[in-house]
């Protein structure tokens, strides 16, 4: 959205082919989303969350199905489709059935943006600045689409965007003047959040093209992808930046992706048979407690959760095998590191031995979550 003089215009680019918004012109921490080209996927690694999961899919991005779950599946690199020139992922949605919306359900793809990554905005205040959003975007269906931002709940800006012809890659570009009033975050919670909508009630729905004190989360009358039996909506190269245009999307080096993402949430897993996975060093706390300091990649948003997936760990001194870890659990210290502990196993030593973690198989791992 554009400021003439009174007037709020919404502004809309489409374009099909590589084209002026397809690539380049980038500089740093202009792109405010993170994994906005799809690439990362420590979850599901391209497999397929289940139809009935709400969160987390790909790294940074969500799904989330209030209300009636089972309506959607997805998945990194969903149907095999060719991706835009310049990207090499996206995002895929199915629907799984033909689906009529609830009043208060809503289906959706969210990113949440951490307040230290949108302080600069200025929004909540008289200089709040325009944003403009950008992204590729695929479907079966035709028509008008929906989005929106909002701040977690009491500011919202629903906007609309045509999608052309039907499974055929086509950029859009939404801008929009910086909201002058609510409560926006600026530390490590929720600062913004975008979201595309899939399929939305009336409770959630709202004006297109204004800021409201409500909390909705799509447009009224947008296309729903969960309407329609076997219905697909691909996304990619979303960026969210600071001006009233588009510019060419922000490409990061893998390494600085990983790391941005691992900031929310990263996997220890096993690599077993290969080698066994250490996890960390530390000591016998008691005969049958091996307890260990597990160092985060980076530092993280805020002090983690820690779940242990599986059965493959085990703990040793070098060159001599002491037990199985039973009952993995976690004390979450600081954003840096934890304490990882065993509550209980089985071992041949005794306390105070130093001793290391690992895991011994290639499907057990350590999630570490932080995720806003």
């Amino acid at each position: 959205m554009m400021a003439l003089g009174n007037l709020n215009v919404d502004t809309i680019t489409t374009s099909t082919s590589g084209g002026v918004l397809g690539a380049g012109n980038a500089s740093i921490m202009k792109n405010r989303l993170i994994n906005g080209a799809c690439v990362i996927d420590q979850r599901y690694a391209g497999s397929a969350a289940s139809s009935s999961y709400s969160g987390y899919v790909i790294d940074r991005w969500s799904v989330a199905q209030v209300g009636t779950t089972g309506k959607i599946i997805a998945q990194q690199n969903a149907g095999s489709v060719t991706p835009p020139i310049g990207f090499t992922n996206y995002l895929g949605i199915t629907s799984q059935s033909s689906y009529t919306v609830g009043t208060n359900e809503f289906y959706s793809i969210v990113q949440t943006i951490e307040g230290y990554n949108i302080a600069d905005l200025g929004w909540g205040t008289a200089n709040a600045k325009t944003i403009t959003v950008s992204f590729w975007v695929q479907s079966s269906l035709t028509g008008t689409f929906g989005g929106c931002l909002n701040n977690g709940g009491s500011r919202s800006y629903p906007f609309t965007y045509t999608i052309s012809s039907a499974n055929t890659w086509e950029q859009k570009s939404v801008t929009i003047a910086g909201d002058t009033s609510g409560t926006w975050g600026t530390t490590t919670g929720i600062g913004v959040q975008i979201w595309f909508n899939l399929g939305c009630g009336s409770t959630y729905s709202g004006t297109a093209g204004a800021w409201a004190s409500a909390n909705k989360v799509a447009p009224t009358g947008a296309v729903s992808v969960v309407g329609t039996s076997g219905a697909t909506f691909y996304l990619t190269g979303v960026q969210f930046e600071i001006g009233s245009s588009a510019t060419g999307f922000e490409y990061r080096i893998y390494g600085t992706e990983l790391a941005n993402c691992q900031r929310y949430y990263w996997k220890k897993a096993g690599q077993y048979p290969s080698a066994n996975t250490t996890v960390g060093a530390g000591m016998l706390y008691s005969a049958n407690d091996a307890r260990a300091c597990l160092a985060n990649p980076v530092p993280m948003r805020i002090a983690p959760a820690i779940t242990f997936s599986g059965s493959g760990f085990g703990f040793e001194r070098p060159n001599t095998f002491l037990g199985t870890i039973g009952s993995p659990a976690a004390a979450n210290y600081s954003p840096e590191a934890s304490l990882i502990y065993s509550g209980s196993g089985t071992s041949s030593g005794t306390a105070g031995d130093a001793t290391f973690w690992y895991i011994t198989d290639n499907t057990s791992y350590i999630a570490v979550n932080s995720e806003l």
